[in-house]
């Protein structure tokens, strides 16, 4: 993706994880039953995509009070998508090692947003 001035965001290390995150989401539910395309699959695809698109809203604002608030709404989308992922695994939509690889990404970003929230309130 080429760096615009206009686009900042492009320059955060968690919104690129969470762009990789969110497709990652995509892929394993491209497998879910078909019957679960309007529940599960959309929730978490929605939920997924919340995380970097929260990410860049937050970042556009003129201040760090309103970009730490989107950076929780972020935090917020990316527990609901565990939180899924919890179903789906008990389900049998996703096996353990699935689950894992999902949950390690997702304390990464967790670890991220919550290091970068930290950043902007000592500023």
């Amino acid at each position: 993706m080429a760096e615009r001035a206009t686009f900042t965001f492009f320059q955060l290390d968690v919104w690129r994880k969470s762009v990789q995150y969110a497709a990652l989401i995509y892929e394993i539910t491209a497998k879910f039953p078909k019957h679960e395309m309007y529940g599960i699959v959309s929730q978490l695809r929605r939920a997924s995509v919340s995380i970097s698109s929260n990410i860049a809203e937050g970042n556009s604002r003129n201040s760090k009070t309103e970009f730490c608030r989107f950076i929780e709404i972020a935090y917020g989308s990316l527990m609901e998508t565990v939180s899924q992922l919890c179903i789906s695994l008990e389900q049998n939509w996703i096996d353990q090692p699935t689950f894992d690889n999902c949950t390690v990404k997702a304390e990464e970003i967790a670890r991220m947003l919550s290091g970068l929230r930290r950043s902007l309130k000592n500023k």
